[in-house]
């Protein structure tokens, strides 16, 4: 198992911690409710992510892994989750066979943990190895959420289309909340790549993950990636979390090889 070191505490503008269980309240004017917005109490979040609420953008960024660089062999990826500002919000591990990781890479089963800045795990992300083709749309990738560890938040779940990439996101009841549709090509091209983020009936538009140019050397020889996401600030943090899954999940598929940041 991967180990999660913790660098120094973060701290914000407010003079917490990211991370930390008890962020400042804030009075909101009063909006329609919305199935994605947050409804519980602050008290009532899911342990480590009081702090999500407090977002509307979240940065991923991938780290290079110079042993992968080197020798051109899949590592283990590593993450870290920041604010806007560049502050590291959490820390985040992959864990899966060597074998697994370098004969099925794009498609591989994995599980990815979590950890806020004290160490403590906060999201388990898991997916299985399924297929990834609109010729099987009978099996098609399905990703879990877990926060805390143990208890389902919610799924990323593809959908088939022949020409877009489409995902649903669901909580933890398995009803559908979101959609994400991502463009008809996914290839950069020295540019980023938006996934944007609709209601159901995909009319509208709330939010989007954007796959980040990265520069031509890191893009060409490298598989580190740069997302961001863009979301409502009073969007549950359930779904936040979940969207960070769904980073994940869209990096692997569209963004794995090097040279699709071409």
């Amino acid at each position: 198992m991967a180990s999660l070191d913790p660098q120094g505490q973060i701290k914000n503008l407010s003079g917490l911690s990211p991370g930390s269980p008890n962020p400042p309240s804030q009075s909101k004017p009063a909006e329609p409710t919305k199935s994605w917005r947050q409804t519980p109490l602050p008290h009532s979040l899911p342990p480590g992510l009081e702090y999500l609420s407090q977002l509307d953008q979240i940065i991923i960024h991938q780290q290079v892994e110079l042993l992968e660089v080197i020798l051109g062999t899949e590592t283990c990826s590593k993450y870290e989750i920041k604010n806007h500002l560049g502050q590291r919000v959490y820390f985040a591990v992959e864990e899966n066979g060597c074998f697994n990781r370098n004969f099925c890479s794009p498609i591989r089963s994995f599980t990815i943990r979590i950890a806020d800045n004290t160490g403590r795990e906060v999201i388990t992300v898991n997916r299985p190895l399924r297929c990834n083709s609109c010729w099987f749309p009978c099996y098609l990738q399905e990703l879990e959420v877990q926060s805390p560890p143990g208890t389902i938040a919610g799924y990323v779940v593809q959908n088939w289309d022949p020409l877009l990439p489409k995902f649903t996101i669901l909580n933890e009841s398995k009803e559908d909340v979101l959609k994400i549709i991502g463009p008809y090509a996914t290839c950069s091209c020295f540019g980023d790549v938006d996934f944007e983020v609709k209601s159901l009936n995909e009319m509208s538009t709330i939010g989007k993950i954007s796959k980040y140019w990265s520069g031509f050397v890191n893009n060409v020889f490298t598989n580190a990636a740069n997302f961001g996401i863009q979301v409502p600030v009073d969007l549950d943090v359930k779904i936040k979390a979940i969207m960070i899954g769904a980073c994940f999940l869209i990096d692997l598929m569209f963004f794995e090889n090097s040279l699709d940041g071409l």
